[in-house]
């Protein structure tokens, strides 16, 4: 089986919310220089930072020291895949893949905790959305371009 050909980017910054802005621009450039459409870019800004601020907000003890969010950008010819880890270990995202089953809409998680709202976007601007609960949360979200 011949494998699709990608790039793969990955950043972990600490889980505070001002490193939020930091990994936005991050995906509009990226987004950018794949021929994402303004519309597309802008979605991908809002569901990256609704799932970075669930980390910022609900994935580490305040006492304890901040974690991190790892974020992985897999480039493909027609789609990018961006995949948001919150137990913040540095990750293979083909094994990660491998072991995470379809979500389906409805699915009980304790993701987004305060009414679902930043899951409710991400699912809406998505073109496909996977997440996985173990040992932390990881958020796997599809964009396919479509181009202005």
């Amino acid at each position: 089986m011949m494998t699709e050909k990608h790039d793969y980017m990955e950043m972990k910054v600490p889980a505070k919310a001002e490193f939020i802005k930091v990994i936005r621009l991050t995906v509009s450039g990226v987004a950018s220089r794949m021929g994402f459409s303004y519309e597309d870019i802008e979605d991908l800004k809002i569901v990256v930072s609704e799932a970075c601020t669930n980390v910022v907000q609900h994935a580490y003890n305040e006492e304890e020291e901040p974690g991190d969010i790892m974020v992985g950008f897999m480039i493909y010819e027609n789609r990018l895949e961006i995949m948001v880890v919150d137990h913040g270990h540095s990750c293979n995202f083909d094994e990660i893949r491998k072991g995470i089953g379809r979500y389906e809409k409805g699915q009980e998680i304790q993701l987004m905790r305060e009414g679902g709202l930043g899951l409710y976007l991400i699912e809406t601007l998505m073109d496909e959305v996977i997440i996985h609960q173990d040992q932390g949360v990881t958020i796997l979200m599809t964009k396919f371009v479509h181009g202005e």
